[in-house]
């Protein structure tokens, strides 16, 4: 992975993921690479900046210079971590890569985890969007699901990210948990939009393997009050301006996330922190697109123990396959509610849109994707029924001449 350039179209745009995998405590239905370190731990993070450092520095030559356009951290739970340490790492950041002036930066932050004035240090630290993991207002529902926080806690970080000057949050709420009703959901959106987020991510909880909840599964309501939730749910978000652009996201006028429409949209971004992953586009040769994966040691204490190690930070790497990439780009474009373009199929799977041509009418008389042959976009069915939507254009690429 040489050169940085796609058959001698643009680049994609470029993002940075930064994982932060300490939490005060693991939720039963959480599969991400966090570790519980119990409250009030003293986490290293001055040795923990100086492992970013070294990450970001071992694959800046990927880069070529190219404008970073976001920068999200996640976890685990970022807002462990203190103000002091993301104005260090921001610093870091501003030295090696080029960032847009109008930069989107997003820490997701528990409602748990947050001291007085701590907001207010994020805001001076350059950080200008915020994602609080509320997931529900209600306590018993709250305590099921493992969270360390109340419903008020929830409300009183919103109210004190507003006194902080953040005009952009997103609030991650659940639906679909056990023994919900229609009635409890519409609940927790009516306080969720009292408190006028400019962003709501709202998705179903899902029994995700290697977790507590798959192992002893919850009962979760019967799939007929699934379908009641999503549809009042979502007639209700939008009857209050927040518009679905994706299968879970909903945002006001002109704040939709950038960082994660730049993952739907198969742009380009850089991984750094310990189990995060990375993608980038390249090609240097004749022979067409390479897309290559790379991802980094996950165990918090390995991945600061690889700033010894020759080896550096990467656990594992993988070039996309010519013809897997069809349906990876599908994977996520077909999540956004506008689709893409055929000639955005076309820019990054390297293959015409004719390939398509019979498996597209074959979903279209199914119902799954709109009447429109310059765009990929699924139909308000296929989002619904997306896995038998990628299964058919997976099943069109692999099967073409």
């Amino acid at each position: 992975m040489t050169t940085l350039s796609r058959r001698g179209d643009s680049l994609p745009p470029l993002s940075l993921y930064v994982h932060v995998p300490w939490c005060v405590r693991k939720c039963p239905y959480c599969d991400f690479n966090s570790h519980g370190v119990g409250h009030g731990a003293d986490l290293p993070e001055a040795r923990y900046l100086a492992a970013l450092r070294q990450d970001l520095d071992a694959d800046l030559p990927l880069v070529g210079g190219r404008e970073l356009t976001s920068i999200f951290i996640g976890g685990g739970t970022p807002s462990l971590m203190s103000a002091g340490f993301y104005a260090a790492l921001f610093e870091v950041l501003a030295t090696r890569l080029s960032l847009a002036s109008d930069i989107e930066v997003t820490l997701e932050a528990n409602p748990g985890t947050l001291e007085r004035g701590r907001f207010q240090g994020y805001r001076t630290a350059g950080i200008n969007r915020l994602s609080l993991g509320v997931q529900s207002f209600q306590d018993d529902q709250l305590q099921a699901l493992g969270r360390i926080h109340s419903g008020a806690d929830a409300i009183t970080a919103m109210d004190e990210a507003r006194h902080a000057g953040f005009d952009n949050i997103n609030i991650d709420l659940m639906h679909g948990l056990p023994g919900q009703t229609p009635a409890l959901a519409l609940a927790d959106l009516e306080r969720a939009l009292s408190l006028a987020p400019e962003h709501l991510s709202w998705y179903q909880l899902t029994l995700e393997p290697n977790t507590e909840f798959h192992s002893r599964p919850p009962v979760l309501p019967e799939e007929e009050v699934l379908w009641d939730i999503q549809d009042r749910g979502h007639e209700r978000l939008e009857a209050d301006g927040l518009m679905r652009y994706e299968i879970s996201a909903y945002a006001r006028q002109g704040l939709r996330s950038r960082h994660n429409l730049n993952y739907w949209r198969f742009g380009d971004y850089l991984g750094i922190g310990a189990g995060a992953h990375g993608k980038l586009s390249a090609a240097g040769t004749q022979d067409g697109l390479h897309v290559e994966r790379r991802w980094k040691a996950r165990q918090p204490e390995a991945y600061l123990r690889r700033c010894q190690d020759p080896r550096g930070f990467i656990a594992g790497r993988a070039e996309v396959e010519e013809d897997e990439l069809p349906l990876e780009f599908a994977m996520n474009a077909l999540r956004l509610v506008e689709g893409v373009s055929m000639a955005d199929w076309e820019a990054h799977t390297g293959r015409p849109a004719a390939t398509l041509e019979a498996r597209l009418l074959a979903a279209r008389k199914k119902g799954l994707l709109v009447e429109d042959g310059q765009r990929l976009q699924a139909s308000p069915q296929g989002l619904l029924f997306l896995n038998e939507l990628l299964v058919m254009i997976g099943e069109a690429d692999a099967g073409a001449e």
